[in-house]
């Protein structure tokens, strides 16, 4: 179990012995313990909002290297309780001073976003050719962008490409969903309909994900490349998570809406916008961490992984791409 979702309202995490206890309120016999994991079996915890855990459990899963998530009812990403990683002041050092040359600024970006629009178009190849559905013209716009982007002299210019190459995408992308629910375009605050209430919530997840993977790997993760670095978020989380969104974030919901896993039961509509309600982000969740933890035969890396490898490489290769910028090769689905 690489991630224990405790997602019931009113529950609450315990340490016993070596062992997570979740404890909740069965409607017919009361309290109750509706869980039981040992630690060594956890990889991560998510908890939404409406859950505690004790400070003897969270200590424990930090001690064993555990990062904790908190969600809030909507999916957000509230905080996290990360592991203490040994310090690294002479790399973070270097991670400040490279970022701000320009060369590898655009280098860097470049390839993230060359990345992302080869991906796109595996996704939508993959499609087509699984329902017999010509593409063949959203898939020629996305090869012409794809060999152009490489040609950018600014980062401005290349998150044009980036720009052009998502609004084609996601056009044809919509074609593959069920008549039941359609996509118009991308919205996320709020999200407008069930499809981009999911889309938000896995990229919430895949957000979490590389930021601890960069917390790991001793970087800053709010130092961007593609995103400007701000106040307030992972910038460099989002730059390296792109490549993934096609293949993991929205190759996922087509599969639950697609199969009927996700239904309009899951979802509900607040202040404008539309959620997953509990049970929708379960079924989620559980998706989520198949895709993450399938393993496959990687054609770029030469050997069996899983995409949840591939996140940590991603934060690894781009440590080493601080010294040299050659050493960094953006995630390529097969």
């Amino acid at each position: 179990m690489p991630t224990l979702c405790v997602n019931t309202p009113g529950s609450k995490i315990r340490l016993v012995s070596e062992r997570l206890e979740v404890h909740g309120t069965d409607p017919e016999t009361g309290t109750a313990i509706l869980r039981v994991v040992p630690i060594r079996d956890v990889d991560r915890l998510l908890m939404q909002e409406s859950t505690q855990i004790s400070s003897e459990a969270l200590a424990t899963l930090l001690r064993a290297d555990i990062p904790v998530t908190l969600l809030g009812w909507k999916g957000q990403h509230l905080g996290s309780f990360q592991p203490t990683t040994p310090a690294q002041g002479a790399w973070r050092v270097r991670q400040y001073q490279t970022s701000l040359v320009s060369a590898f600024t655009l280098t860097m970006a470049g390839r993230i976003i060359a990345a992302k629009i080869y991906n796109q178009r595996r996704v939508l190849q993959r499609m087509s050719a699984n329902r017999s559905e010509d593409s063949t013209a959203a898939l020629n716009y996305l090869g012409s962008l794809l060999n152009d982007c490489g040609r950018s002299r600014t980062v401005d210019e290349a998150r044009g490409y980036e720009g052009a190459a998502a609004a084609r995408y996601f056009q044809e992308w919509a074609t593959f969903l069920p008549a039941a629910f359609p996509f118009q375009r991308r919205s996320t605050r709020p999200p407008l309909n069930p499809v981009n209430a999911c889309l938000s919530f896995g990229s919430t997840l895949l957000y979490n994900e590389m930021a601890s993977c960069i917390h790991a790997s001793g970087l800053d993760p709010a130092l961007g490349l593609l995103h400007t670095t701000q106040d307030r978020r992972w910038s460099l989380a989002l730059d390296l998570m792109e490549p993934f969104r096609p293949v993991l974030v929205e190759a996922l919901a087509l599969d639950l809406f697609t199969h009927q896993i996700l239904q309009e039961k899951h979802f509900r509509p607040h202040e404008g916008g539309t959620y997953l309600n509990d049970e929708g982000r379960a079924k989620f969740v559980v998706q989520y961490e198949r895709r993450m933890e399938r393993q496959f035969m990687s054609e770029c890396a030469g050997h069996r992984t899983t995409l949840r490898q591939q996140l940590e490489t991603q934060a690894v290769m781009y440590k080493s791409a601080l010294a040299d910028p050659a050493k960094f090769e953006p995630f390529l689905m097969n």
